[in-house]
């Protein structure tokens, strides 16, 4: 997956965590970087737990909710760390 996918898939992931977490956000730039990172924790999160270790091959719905769920986790420990 290009750079250009992982930083839309990081978008997404970031804005749909940032909306159901509510509170302060960490901003664009920090909600990207959120959403990338969620989707490696969502990623090796889903290999580790659910033993699924399809590579991930471009924009597609199980992508952005795998980056998703890994987003809300890292957002909480964000949030938790920054408090």
């Amino acid at each position: 997956m290009g750079i250009i996918s992982w930083l839309l898939v990081g978008i997404v992931a970031g804005w749909l965590a940032g909306l159901i977490m509510k509170g302060r956000g960490f901003g664009l730039v920090g909600n990207i970087v959120i959403g990338v990172v969620g989707a490696l924790v969502g990623g090796w999160l889903a290999g580790a737990l659910f033993n699924i270790h399809q590579p991930i091959t471009g924009f597609n719905l199980s992508t952005i909710v795998v980056a998703f769920l890994g987003a809300v986790i890292v957002l909480y420990i964000a949030r938790l760390a920054k408090a």
